[in-house]
């Protein structure tokens, strides 16, 4: 029986945090043995944004050697980096050509982006989300994983296929409609700064996130200054302490206990002595992850082997789908 086909991606900008390891990476570990599986670092998707051009490239080699140090096998998934493949930027125009504006002006993460970016919103940041079906169709995608912040996009890219499909390929469809994977529950990691909001790289404040690559003393400085409120015993139960829960879950996830056995041994505890429980678990989690990146990130003929070889196993899936739809809008192809 063959394996449903995953893809899946995380932008080069800034450093990968608990948020994206926790809600994004660790499940794809998890799970690699199950699925047909393409990571890729989308770094098309970073300039959508004011980036900074000299670090781009290594901000690429590091998510890749990250993707490795956090134990995606080769053996079970292709990594490669999004812009090595000519065919994403290709199909992602000839989809803007089926594509209704309305589709694109409706998407809530463009209109709340573009407040943020003023005056500097331009034309990428509007079509980021015809990009990412590029992403997903082009590999024929069985599944996403995704998060709530990206159902919308799935959605989407699903109204695309169908629309292409029916206008260009209605005897033999081109697209295959992908499904949302949706992630286990109790990984939604939220800021250490405030805990209503998102784990994000994009929050100005680094003390907002426990970034994978951040040094035992910057975690344990992060963890002392990060925002608890003056009540005594912590609970997973309390609604109305956000804080209490998001920390009381990260402790959860990085110490590999229960949630039962959690919730026992800090009922009674006040943040001073919870807080050092918290700093030694995220240390002694991250280490074996951060050693492990050491040894690939020195090695750039081994990691650029890694991403070589992703690239030629993913290319031969998305060339053969850009081919299909150039057939299909009625293009000319030169034999070979």
């Amino acid at each position: 029986m063959m394996k449903k086909r995953v893809l899946s991606g995380i932008q080069p900008t800034g450093n990968l945090h608990l948020g994206n390891y926790l809600g994004s990476i660790r499940n794809w570990v998890e799970q690699q043995h199950q699925y047909e599986n393409y990571f890729c670092v989308v770094d098309l998707h970073a300039i959508t944004a004011p980036h900074d051009p000299q670090i781009l490239a290594s901000n690429s080699y590091t998510i890749a050697a990250l993707y490795l140090a956090c134990g995606i096998s080769t053996e079970d998934a292709s990594i490669f980096i999004q812009s090595h493949i000519p065919a994403h930027s290709e199909l992602t125009w000839l989809l803007n050509c089926v594509t209704p504006l309305n589709w694109l002006e409706d998407m809530i993460q463009f209109k709340e982006k573009a407040i943020k970016q003023g005056e500097n919103v331009n034309v990428g940041l509007l079509d980021y989300p015809v990009l990412m079906a590029a992403d997903i169709l082009l590999y024929q995608a069985d599944e996403v994983p995704v998060g709530e912040d990206q159902k919308q996009h799935l959605e989407l890219t699903r109204d695309i296929a169908v629309r292409f499909n029916h206008q260009f390929a209605k005897k033999q469809p081109v697209f295959k409609l992908p499904h949302a994977l949706i992630q286990a529950d109790g990984a939604r990691v939220m800021s250490l700064t405030d805990g209503t909001k998102k784990m994000s790289k994009s929050d100005p404040s680094d003390l907002s996130r426990i970034n994978l690559l951040d040094s035992p003393d910057l975690i344990e400085k992060k963890i002392k200054k990060c925002k608890t409120d003056l009540e005594r015993g912590l609970t997973f139960e309390s609604i109305d302490r956000p804080e209490c829960r998001n920390l009381l879950t990260l402790y959860m996830l990085m110490s590999g206990k229960s949630k039962a056995d959690v919730a026992a041994e800090c009922q009674d505890l006040g943040w001073g002595q919870f807080k050092p429980l918290l700093t030694e678990a995220t240390i002694e989690h991250l280490r074996p992850i951060q050693a492990k990146y050491q040894e690939v990130i020195a090695d750039k003929t081994y990691l650029e082997s890694i991403l070589r070889n992703g690239r030629d196993r993913a290319a031969s899936i998305a060339d053969r789908t850009l081919a299909d739809v150039k057939t299909a809008l009625g293009f000319s192809q030169l034999g070979v």
